[in-house]
């Protein structure tokens, strides 16, 4: 399926990082720089993206980071309300006490 040198160096680079030989080849053969890829070659780029992506975050800890952070967020938001409220309890009383 691939032609020229280059096209066979990059299919077997991407085979060697663990893509499969087939789509290897497809996205060799179908990118030469100059047209826009084909559909399938989008497609399965994008595809890598996203496992990247996935592979990236589990091995930093991304997703449990955020989610961490974010329930810290809620708790300091829920603390703050409490204390807006004790202090407008407070004001009110004070208030209702000078009338």
């Amino acid at each position: 399926m691939t032609k020229t040198r280059l096209d066979k160096k990059l299919a077997s680079r991407l085979h060697a990082s663990g893509v499969r030989s087939r789509t290897a080849d497809l996205i060799a053969a179908t990118t030469d720089g100059r047209r826009k890829p084909a559909k399938h070659v989008r497609a399965a780029i994008k595809e890598m993206r996203k496992v990247l992506a996935e592979v990236e975050d589990r091995a930093t800890g991304g997703t449990a980071k955020r989610s961490a952070a974010a329930k810290k967020a809620a708790a300091t938001r829920k603390k703050n309300a409490a204390t807006r409220s004790v202090s407008a309890k407070k004001g009110a009383r004070t208030k209702a006490k000078s009338a």
